[in-house]
């Protein structure tokens, strides 16, 4: 990330030498979140306690290191088939402003059977993702509409989806209003079948992707949350890095039952130095069915990763939630392509799975 962080510390040391450490802490979370609004947020629904300057520092020194991982570069936009349009758009709605990129696949004319948003995750753009996830092949295939919704640095100075911010993490307000709009829109002027709309999301874009599910869960039947964190996992910028660490608390948004939302399927790597993968086991405990049963398998991907998938039943049958744990695996989308960024081609094919759970109801079987 491009942040002046010296030229905080300053600013902060200086609030904090006139007694006001609070404003020392939002002056730090400003110059991370890069939002011209970041001072202006809403206060959360379940405060946590005020941290020591010095505390709030290492935190997101500690965080920044971690971003540090994350600097790959952006892939070119994949190869288009014969008769697939790959289109660049945008979409506004009363919280704001997106462009994406929109996949066609030349398919649709037998008729679309549903549609994706795939939200990319940190230092990362539509193309790269696309290239990265083969999530278009995997759309031509079935037949289904993808959106790739851009997040630029005018929004977050890392583009990543702001996740952790209380306004962008509730239903009629901020980024989760724009991207559910935006899904409804589509599915308005494609046609798209009534309960076919799916999120799925790669680290911040995971994380948004269960926001997704827990706001309007009437809008997506199924989310993906791929390196992803809870819904409730963090308030600002400060409790986001200690999320991402694994020592984060939960803290369900107000109104929200755990188990009342969109079936849900992660994947997380046993060895992701990012987001901790006890994230993955958060994300399914909050997301699973009340008393519903869990059995679970262990197998090989393709490409030599070894994993754990453990399903979750639903009372009407078929799995509510599906994990897949995958061993040695990093911060990085499962099965994907080496040309893109934060992929992993030795693992299980995360789009191909994903898909799969999407269509089926009983996403017990493969």
């Amino acid at each position: 990330m491009s942040i002046d962080f010296a030229a905080a510390m300053r600013r902060a040391a200086l609030s904090t030498r006139a007694g006001n450490a609070a404003d020392a802490t939002r002056i730090i979370q400003e110059a991370l979140a890069g939002r011209a609004d970041a001072g202006t947020l809403p206060a959360p629904a379940a405060p946590r306690p005020r941290r020591p300057l010095r505390q709030v520092v290492k935190t997101l020194r500690r965080g920044r290191s971690a971003f540090d991982l994350l600097d790959q570069g952006f892939a070119e936009a994949p190869p288009l088939p014969e008769g697939a349009q790959w289109l660049a758009r945008s979409f506004a709605g009363a919280s704001g402003t997106r462009g994406y990129r929109l996949y066609v696949p030349a398919s649709a004319s037998e008729g679309l059977i549903g549609l994706v948003l795939m939200l990319h995750g940190c230092k990362q753009n539509p193309d790269d993702f696309a290239t990265g996830t083969n999530m278009n092949a995997v759309a031509e295939a079935n037949r289904l509409l993808v959106a790739y919704p851009a997040q630029t640095g005018s929004n977050n100075a890392a583009s990543c989806w702001n996740w952790f911010n209380p306004r962008d993490q509730r239903r009629d307000a901020g980024e989760p209003a724009i991207l559910a709009g935006l899904a409804r829109a589509l599915a308005a002027e494609f046609d798209v079948p009534r309960g076919a709309i799916f999120a799925a999301g790669l680290s911040a874009g995971g994380a948004m992707a269960a926001v997704l599910g827990a706001a309007y869960p009437d809008v997506f039947s199924a989310i993906g949350v791929h390196s992803g964190l809870p819904v409730g996992a963090a308030n600002d910028v400060v409790s986001a890095f200690a999320a991402m660490r694994g020592e984060g608390g939960l803290s369900p948004a107000p109104g929200r039952k755990t188990g009342v939302g969109p079936r849900t399927i992660i994947f997380h790597g046993t060895a992701d130095r990012t987001v901790h993968p006890s994230n993955a086991e958060l994300l399914a405990a909050s997301a699973r069915a009340p008393d519903g049963t869990a059995r679970s398998e262990r197998g090989t991907a393709g490409g030599g990763r070894a994993y754990t998938r453990t399903l979750i039943d639903a009372p009407e049958g078929g799995a509510a939630v599906e994990l897949w744990m995958i061993e040695a695996a990093g911060h990085a989308w499962a099965g994907g392509h080496a040309a893109g960024s934060y992929t992993d081609p030795r693992g299980p094919d995360a789009s191909a799975e994903m898909v799969r759970f999407f269509l089926s109801q009983d996403a017990a079987g493969s």
